[in-house]
């Protein structure tokens, strides 16, 4: 696997174009993503009871059995919360794009993002969506500004591609995501899409989406909310013609492999671009009796407000971290457990097995003054682990979230 320029339109057949349709102030703020072909399609979304309009056209098209051309991507406005006039925002915004393309309505998919609870203004969004078709490209320019057109408090675009081979031939998978506040696992708060040129069926797709999103967009929080409008979408569009990835075949290995990876990094980036964050935390949780067991103790150290917060001030409270694995509901061993602080600035263990260890306090700061702290800990002698990741919580991210709509 090599890491390739290009994002999202890193594979062949698929381009977008992007503009300032005038949702927000003098940004991008609007993208339509088109695959030349048509592609299998998998989707993931919110746990939310409360689902964005989008969100529910989405899941219909998903669970349908046909191909999909083209994602129209707004951010700016969730078009949630918006009752029956946003459904219908949602129908008319994808039969505008489908009329323009000359293709079937439900071929297109439609994900929005930013203030819920405000109607969309329709002219704006479909003159963009307009715009956005009339400027359609292939290339990293073009892959970067459709990153950074479904950006909301974002403050850097998060995009990346890769490359394998099958038989001789060289396939890619892309992505671009957005995600900054409103992050929590079980579906963390965010927009994602996924491109390859591979050809893989529909329902091995969706199987692979699934399992993957359990280790990756659902290993990450950044302050324990789960919003309206979380998508992870993944098109496929064979344009590769390398020989179709299938369960048990030669290049299955290699091709998930790969899918991790790419969902992995863009769940990464965004936890490095959490609203007010100054450091990304990987959490490790080694030696549990089962899979599910590491996985919910991870998550419960990196949801922590008390251990973010913790992590803020440098300070090596450890009693935080054993205290969110003992509510968090899984098996362990309180008198097992060992703790590890590590960063560039060195390693440090606090817990051994059970028993508090002395430990240089001033150390222990520098470790935990870096801008990538990682923590290791051991609750057993069992074969699995599980890694979450999330972020420390600032004054910043208050003065963030007290004026967002303004």
């Amino acid at each position: 696997m090599q890491i390739v320029t290009g994002g999202v339109l890193a594979p062949k057949g698929y381009k977008a174009g992007s503009v300032a349709a005038g949702i927000k102030k003098k940004k991008l703020d609007m993208t339509v993503l088109v695959s030349e072909e048509p592609a299998t399609v998998a989707g993931a979304y919110t746990t939310n009871v409360v689902k964005a309009a989008p969100v529910l056209w989405d899941q219909d098209i998903t669970r349908a059995d046909h191909c999909v051309r083209a994602v129209v991507v707004n951010s700016g406005n969730a078009n949630a919360c918006t009752g029956a006039q946003g459904v219908q925002d949602v129908q008319a915004t994808a039969n505008h794009v489908a009329q323009q393309l000359n293709i079937e309505q439900k071929e297109v998919l439609v994900c929005s993002t930013g203030v819920i609870g405000v109607p969309l203004v329709m002219d704006t969004v479909l003159k963009g969506a307009s715009d956005c078709l009339a400027h359609l490209q292939t290339g990293a320019t073009a892959a970067t500004d459709a990153a950074t057109a479904i950006c909301t408090t974002d403050t850097f675009s998060k995009e990346i591609a890769v490359e394998i081979e099958i038989d001789g031939t060289t396939i890619r998978i892309g992505g671009m995501a957005k995600g900054s506040g409103m992050i929590h696992p079980n579906m963390a708060t965010m927009l994602s899409f996924i491109t390859t040129d591979a050809t893989v069926e529909k329902a091995y797709l969706q199987k692979l989406l699934g399992t993957t999103v359990i280790d990756s967009y659902n290993m990450i929080s950044v302050d324990g909310d789960t919003s309206t409008n979380d998508t992870v979408l993944v098109l496929a569009n064979g344009t590769s013609k390398a020989p179709a990835v299938t369960a048990g075949s030669a290049s299955e290995d290699a091709f998930v492999k790969a899918f991790r990876y790419v969902h992995t990094e863009l769940a990464k980036m965004i936890v490095q671009d959490g609203e007010g964050a100054g450091k990304f935390i990987e959490v490790t949780v080694k030696g549990a009796q089962t899979k599910e067991d590491a996985r919910i103790m991870a998550r419960s150290i990196i949801s922590s407000n008390l251990v973010k917060t913790a992590f803020f001030g440098s300070d090596a409270n450890w009693g935080r971290i054993i205290c969110a694995m003992g509510y968090s509901g899984a098996t362990f061993d309180p008198n097992l457990v060992s703790i590890t602080f590590v960063s560039e600035a060195g390693m440090i263990v606090v817990l051994q097995e059970g028993t508090p260890l002395k430990f240089d306090e001033n150390l222990a700061k520098k470790i935990l003054q870096e801008n990538i702290i990682s923590v290791v800990i051991t609750v057993g002698s069992g074969s699995v682990e599980a890694t979450a990741w999330g972020c420390d919580l600032s004054y910043e991210y208050v003065r963030i979230n007290g004026d967002y709509r303004s």
